[in-house]
């Protein structure tokens, strides 16, 4: 590396070229955004040749990395440049891991740690150059540490710099985020590599089509070989089919994800021993940041395992996905580090072009609980406030805020409480660091520490059918019998020793943290301890039904109706796959309804209901006991609030409508007469008695009556003429007879009813029986003629009118024609006005 006065050596790395222009806009801008692609040499080169830069003043510089991995690879090969050993000039900090010392100039940390060291220290004191490596990758934590450093920059520590380092990432709109710093572009060098289309249409995880690929790839190529696979159950089974194919004796085969020990991650990216080829098989860990030596040839399945968060179901499902072309080219890039390579893509070359062209930033799909309480500690409770790329989603962080308040992290306000600044100290998600602050106080602090390592670390039993059993318990006796020497047994499933091996060492150092010490835990309550941590996924089976639950935040939840845990009625689903409607439970416990009441006494809420059962038509009164949405008691109230009965009643009679009050015919046309006088008639103050009117003001008129009557069948006893009728006054009840009538009586001496039901009153009645009147009948005062429907013999109607003298003077003898010769035997005279009216056939002589 060429650094001019710096007086460094020539890495031999493309990022050369840029090494001065990178120093000198850091000596005069606070910020800057370095773009180069894979294999430049940024991680490693731009910290060595910085580190002595003048406008340091001899502080340290902290370096992101993704990854535990990346970082203390990173860190190891920095310190092979310098022909140190690592904790000397450069070192690293992961979670439960550092090498550092006083001379330490540059610390590769995880994004996370650097998270910690600004709560801690928000001036970063002694530090005065922050780099973001690989920051296209958009980690949640990533994005979090660089708000947090913009909002400090320039006022807690005036001198920091800031270097954003991406490789895909479009620079210019993270330039406008950090206030338009300089952007320095490398060219990089990277050797041809040929890309062949070997797959089906779309990306697939064909286990078959991958290991066909690799082996015939080690045949006709050079070098070792890369496979990219989604996480680690298709890695394993690639690498038992790779074993079965019987590899010549030069291959080894290494597996490279997070969860592996540092011994075997740094066998994957090592070079191999003298005459010996390596296949690495690979989840999305090898994109970016590592360099493994000796790849020749990439195998891209195009998947990825990524966690996807949903809102409404509060839950994290990893899911997995088709790559980016972002990615696919970072994974691409991977064969020609050293010379020329081979890539081989498992789907076709028109698919690439539909994939996205870029993922989403975490931040957008996470949960953001962690992110939450280390803005309150920051004191942040407005994400707003602080610069971002892509804001958090305002639904996702309430709901973070609503998960911390229950936890006790933050108060109503969405501040941060002396409880929540104690679980952000520990390295875990919210939830298991209030598992162990809240473990303490019952003494269970040392079971603590092994479940949330056992909660941390991948599944330490491999069933090698597709039943597989949900009860953790089972992994935490294993764990309690791995620590006492005992040997591991399964049955239907194996044991994986070094699982638990990485949880012992994790439990350990939480250990440390919280100043416990070591102690059996074997006699621990795991439900008591889990519900702490996921008081939402109180588990409880759905009533006559196996293996399914309802769990307290409301979701749906089930087990295969043969798992062993389908029986139990409670349950704590520690993890589920995120389903909104109904999700699969993978992890879970037997928790028990008296320890649930016991140990959320202070959120069991105790109500008394008073309802109307629709089903049954009756009112119902009971008693229940609830934790979210599971009703864990219900019994009947026998002595219900009289006044509660009469509102669940009325609601009941509303529902089923005013049809099922025992109307009689008189009292329905009673009904028709007041409402057809509060039209015409608006000034006589009729009340509003219709069924819409009625119902409206059920309480206040039939309220009185219903006392003592449960059920709608009660209604068959009431006088509903009683209840009604009193709602005219007496001299209301007198113009009701005056004003609207019943029958009229017509010139042949019968009284015939009036019809109210329409929008004006109906006279129905014989012609014979009208002859004799000249002028068409009226009521309301005269107000209102009645419409006069005159009828044949035979009663069907022959004339609608309101005018019966013109039907006289000119229909009538149309009327007449027409009639006299159906019905011949009846009265048919010249003059209807002369006639004698008749309801027989013909008049009486």
């Amino acid at each position: 590396m060429e650094g001019g006065r710096l007086g460094t050596k020539a890495s031999g790395f493309p990022i050369d070229g840029v090494l001065e222009e990178v120093q000198r806009v850091l000596a005069t801008h606070v910020s800057a955004v370095l773009q180069a692609p894979p294999g430049a040499g940024k991680t490693t080169v731009v910290p060595l040749y910085l580190k002595d830069a003048g406008w340091l003043k001899g502080r340290k510089i902290i370096v992101l990395a993704p990854r535990r991995l990346a970082a203390r690879a990173a860190a190891m090969r920095m310190a092979a440049m310098l022909g140190e050993d690592v904790g000397r000039t450069v070192g690293y900090r992961v979670r439960m891991d550092s090498r550092v010392s006083e001379d330490t100039r540059i610390e590769v940390v995880t994004e996370g740690v650097l998270t910690r060291m600004l709560q801690s220290d928000p001036a970063l004191e002694g530090v005065g150059l922050v780099i973001f490596d690989e920051y296209h990758e958009r980690s949640l934590d990533a994005d979090l540490g660089l708000a947090l450093c913009l909002d400090m920059q320039g006022i807690l520590n005036t001198d920091l710099r800031l270097l954003i380092m991406s490789a895909t990432l479009s620079t210019n709109e993270v330039a406008d985020m950090v206030g338009n710093a300089p952007v320095i572009n490398c060219t990089g060098r990277e050797f041809p590599v040929e890309t062949r289309y070997i797959g089906g249409h779309t990306p697939g995880e064909s286990i078959g089509a991958i290991v066909a690929a690799v082996l015939e790839a080690g045949l006709r190529e050079a070098g070792s070989i890369l496979v990219f696979l989604p996480g680690a159950p298709e890695i394993r089974k690639v690498a038992k089919r790779l074993q079965m194919a019987a590899l010549g004796p030069e291959w080894i085969v290494t597996p490279l994800y997070g969860h592996l020990s540092q011994e075997e991650q740094d066998k994957a990216i090592s070079l191999p021993p003298e005459g010996k080829r390596k296949i690495v098989l690979a989840t999305s860990i090898a994109e970016t940041s590592l360099t493994i030596d000796g790849i020749r040839v990439v195998v891209d399945s195009g998947l990825s395992r990524v966690p996807r968060f949903d809102v409404r179901s509060g839950m994290t499902r990893l899911m997995t996905m088709p790559v980016s072309q972002a990615a696919a080219d970072q994974r691409r890039g991977r064969a020609g580090r050293t010379g020329p390579g081979v890539c081989l893509r498992m789907w076709s070359q028109s698919m690439h072009h539909a994939l996205p062209a870029a993922h989403r930033a975490e931040i957008l799909e996470a949960d953001l609980a962690g992110l939450v309480l280390e803005l309150a500690i920051w004191g942040v409770r407005n994400p707003g406030k602080l610069k971002w790329l892509d804001s958090p989603p305002i639904q996702a962080f309430e709901s973070a805020r609503e998960l911390l308040w229950s936890l006790d992290a933050l108060d109503e306000d969405g501040r941060i409480t002396e409880y929540g600044r104690r679980m952000a100290g520990l390295p875990l998600h919210p939830r298991l660091a209030h598992m162990l602050v809240a473990a303490a106080g019952i003494g269970q602090g040392n079971a603590a520490c092994d479940l949330a390592a056992l909660l941390t670390e991948r599944d330490g039993i491999r069933f090698q059918t597709e039943r597989r059993d949900e009860d953790l318990q089972i992994r935490f006796d294993l764990l309690t019998a791995f620590r006492r020497g005992r040997p591991l047994v399964c049955p239907g499933g194996e044991v994986d020793v070094s699982v638990f091996r990485r949880v012992i060492r994790t439990a350990d150092n939480l250990r440390r943290r919280l100043g416990y010490l070591a102690a059996d835990s074997a006699t621990a309550c795991l439900g008591r301890l889990l519900a702490f941590a996921f008081p939402d996924r109180v588990a409880q089976q759905r009533p006559g039904q196996r293996g399914r639950y309802l769990l307290a935040s409301g979701r749906g939840a089930f087990l295969d109706l043969d798992a062993p845990l389908a029986t139990e009625p409670y349950l704590i689903a520690v993890e589920l796959d995120g389903d909104r409607r109904e999700a699969r439970i993978y992890r879970a416990v037997v928790y028990g309804l008296d320890l649930l009441l016991a140990q959320f006494a202070k959120r069991i809420q105790r109500t008394e209901f008073v309802d109307w059962d629709s089903d049954r038509q009756v009112v119902t009164a009971r008693r229940e006991v609830k934790l979210g949405a599971l009703i864990l008691q219900r019994d009947v109230l026998t002595s219900p609030d009289r006044q509660q009965v009469l509102t669940a009643f009325v609601k009941g009679i509303r529902q089923a409508g005013l049809g099922c009050l025992p109307w009689t015919r008189s009292l329905r046309i009673w009904q028709q007469r007041v409402c057809f006088l509060r039209r015409v008639n608006p000034e006589g103050d009729w009340p509003d008695v219709s069924d819409n009117g009625l119902a409206s003001c059920l309480m206040q008129w039939l309220g009185p009556h219903l006392i003592g009557r449960t059920r709608l069948q009660d209604l068959e006893r009431l006088d509903l003429q009683a209840v009604l009728l009193p709602m005219l006054t007496y001299a209301q009840r007198k113009r009701l007879e005056e004003l609207a009538p019943t029958h009229l009586c017509v010139p042949s001496g019968s009284r015939i009813p009036i019809d109210y039901t329409g929008a004006a009153p109906i006279l129905a009645v014989r012609l014979q029986e009208m002859f004799g009147l000249l002028e068409t009948p009226v009521i309301a005062g005269g107000r209102h003629p009645l419409i006069i429907h005159l009828l044949s013999p035979a009663g069907r109607p022959v004339q609608i009118t309101q005018d019966l003298t013109g039907f006289w003077r000119t229909g009538y003898p149309q009327v007449k024609k027409e009639l006299k010769g159906r019905y011949p035997k009846h009265y048919w005279p010249d003059d209807p006005l002369r006639a004698e009216a008749t309801a027989r056939v013909k008049p009486r002589r």
